[in-house]
């Protein structure tokens, strides 16, 4: 929460148009279907939040269990979660203009900390993109090097793309 104006709260599967609506306005070089979201949304909701500034929608956060260093590719909807999932992945954040300044971004780690410890995971992980990485070296995420497949996994979103991680423990 960052005021009593301003907070992340959960988001509802009437938010799910809206989010569709600010990840294209948002990250219009890296295009999801609208299935994506409704995807991870009722495979983990308790993931899912929207960035509230007094009843209006000026971002959200989507997150789901994964395995370190395995994001699912772009605008792929999941079959199911992986049962072996060791990390809780944060696939996307999108966060318009109207959030400037609000602190949405530094507040979502503590959020997401939250929720992996609730659901008994010890690392959170993500890919930064859109000169992302110094914000999330700043939160204390750390770049994951990885393998071959993550790295052709990485090279569909952009050169500078980076897998990340975060102790949580």
């Amino acid at each position: 929460m960052t005021t009593n104006s301003t907070q992340w709260r959960t988001m509802t599967a009437a938010d799910i148009p809206t989010v569709d609506a600010i990840g294209e306005i948002v990250h219009p070089d890296f295009p999801e279907d609208i299935t994506v979201m409704e995807n991870r949304f009722a495979l983990f909701p308790t993931g899912c939040f929207v960035a509230d500034a007094s009843g209006t929608a000026i971002g959200y956060a989507i997150s789901h269990p994964s395995l370190i260093g395995r994001p699912a590719p772009l605008n792929h909807v999941l079959p199911a979660l992986d049962a072996a999932a060791d990390c809780l992945f944060l696939h996307d954040i999108a966060l318009t203009e109207a959030s400037r300044g609000l602190g949405f971004g530094r507040s979502l780690v503590p959020e997401l900390m939250a929720v992996a410890r609730r659901t008994g995971f010890t690392r959170l992980g993500l890919v930064s993109v859109n000169n992302s990485r110094a914000f999330w070296t700043a939160q204390g995420f750390t770049v994951f090097t990885g393998d071959d497949t993550l790295a052709a996994k990485l090279a569909s979103y952009e050169e500078e793309a980076r897998y990340m991680i975060f102790d949580v423990a």
